[in-house]
């Protein structure tokens, strides 16, 4: 009989749910958006309520239409934060996104006391909400997004978060990679207000707010990636959505501090189970569909993203322009918050098509850079890179990037892999599947090899470096800012 699970994937910016079976397969999908605010420049905001809502809507939604399940699993952004009142269970302000900013000041100054921290992570953000709030501090409840969803379905039995999660706040050191005292010392917080930090694949309680069902895995949203793309003990995985994330499994043993690495990469747990942590690394493009966007919205280049694949095939070369996507900075290897997109070689020939596929070719030099760090990193040759997210669904850019990075690519039947990465991870957890199975389930639905020869890559490489050493410094005072 085939078992099956009811995933839960909370992002950016919406909330899908979908069923998860035994062969992979992923059904009675549903998505709805969240209402982001941006009240002041560098301020990003979300509604934990309407999260918690949507959620239960969808899952119910999805239940309804798909039928019985086994059990639950939930991924989620990992650094989003919420603050809640344990006695209200309410939120005492508005959750923030990984992308706000408005602790940057406060990273600044802990790095005078020997604590590196980046406003990305949730640590100074928590700070920050229980300061704003005004609740008592015994009362403070600091959630990320699968913290938060377990404990509202759990009716606030389970404030629980798994390693992939916690790891990523800044607030986890060595050995055993709990919650670190002095860390919360110097931001002012207390053990209490932190989650039990579990295993990923464990039993995280009972979703009594949708019929009884077990919570049997939590997951970041990047590792869930992973298992949805397959890649279990080894392998590559690159997903393009409004950024771009690389991560590996393995090829590295656990760091001695939560720090990033030379590369330009981060160690980051991948999964846990029964208490043993699978370590990987990551690496990040700060600006990758967000860089299409910025084509349309600010210079009209295009109406819609789904007219870039056709727009940009109907050159056959970008006609020696180049394209640096670059709009908040540059991200592994460079980490240079002050470089800015910019376009190079224009002529009186160049036209919008031009531009476009150039777009396309420097986002896959982007995805290029971060296999090369990882390779560094870890010593090991990446000898094939498996892609998801939304840009997956572009022929012309995965051909880009093919032959950026001169290896095969893979993309699987579903784009976003996160949902079906938890839905199996949940069913391990329910006892229906076993982890090593998993790597049997990759069915790719294309398949991309290079059509560049290697001299012709090396030098398009060499000119993308050149490119890029252009743009670094573009405003000298962010270039300085190191997290």
């Amino acid at each position: 009989m085939i078992a099956r699970s009811l995933a839960i994937d909370v992002g950016s910016s919406s909330v899908r749910t979908g069923l998860v079976d035994t062969r992979g397969r992923v059904t009675h999908g549903r998505q709805r958006a969240l209402d982001v605010a941006r009240a002041q420049p560098g301020e990003v905001e979300l509604d934990a309520e309407q999260i918690a809502h949507h959620v239960e809507e969808l899952a119910h939604e999805t239940l309804s239409a798909g039928g019985a399940v086994d059990a639950i699993g939930i991924t989620n952004q990992r650094a989003t934060t919420v603050v809640f009142d344990a006695a209200t269970g309410q939120p005492v302000g508005p959750a923030l996104s990984w992308q706000d900013l408005r602790t940057v000041l406060d990273c600044l100054t802990l790095q005078s006391t020997g604590l590196r921290l980046a406003p990305n992570q949730s640590a100074t953000k928590a700070a920050y909400l229980i300061r704003a709030s005004g609740v008592p501090p015994e009362r403070a409840r600091v959630a990320t997004l699968d913290t938060w969803i377990t404990w509202r379905l759990t009716g606030g039995r389970s404030f629980v978060t798994d390693f992939s999660n916690a790891a990523l706040t800044g607030l986890v050191g060595p050995p055993d990679y709990t919650w670190d005292a002095t860390v919360l010392e110097q931001l002012g917080l207390r053990p209490e207000q932190l989650a039990t930090i579990v295993s990923s694949v464990d039993h995280h309680g009972t979703a009594d707010a949708l019929g009884g069902l077990p919570i049997t895995a939590l997951l970041g949203d990047q590792p869930a990636s992973l298992l949805g793309q397959c890649l279990v003990d080894h392998g590559a995985k690159i997903t393009f959505g409004t950024g771009a994330m690389l991560d590996l499994v393995g090829g590295i043993s656990a760091p001695t501090a939560m720090v990033r690495y030379p590369s330009g990469c981060f160690p980051v747990v991948v999964r846990s189970q029964g208490g043993q942590l699978t370590w990987g690394v990551e690496g990040i493009v700060l600006s990758a569909g967000a860089a299409l966007d910025g084509l349309r919205d600010g210079l009209g280049l295009f109406s819609e993203v789904r007219e870039v694949e056709a727009l940009a095939g109907s050159v056959e070369s970008s006609a020696g322009v180049w394209f640096v996507p670059a709009s908040v900075g540059l991200g592994t290897p460079y980490w240079d918050f002050g470089a800015r997109s910019a376009f190079f070689g224009l002529t009186q020939g160049t036209t919008r098509a031009h531009l476009v596929r150039a777009a396309l070719e420097g986002i896959a030099h982007r995805g290029a850079d971060l296999v090369d760090a990882a390779e560094v990193q870890t010593g090991r040759a990446i000898t094939e890179v498996r892609v998801d997210g939304g840009m997956a669904a572009n022929a012309v850019f995965l051909q880009s990037l093919a032959d950026a990075l001169g290896r095969p690519i893979e993309v699987g039947a579903q784009r976003e892999a996160t949902t079906r990465g938890i839905g199996l991870l949940a069913l391990v957890g329910a006892g229906a599947l076993e982890l090593a199975e998993i790597d049997q389930l990759w069915h790719p639905h294309r398949r991309i090899v290079p059509r560049t020869d290697d001299a012709t890559r090396l030098a398009q490489r060499a000119t993308w470096r050149w490119a890029v050493d252009q743009v670094r410094r573009t405003i000298p005072e962010l270039s300085e800012i190191d997290f």
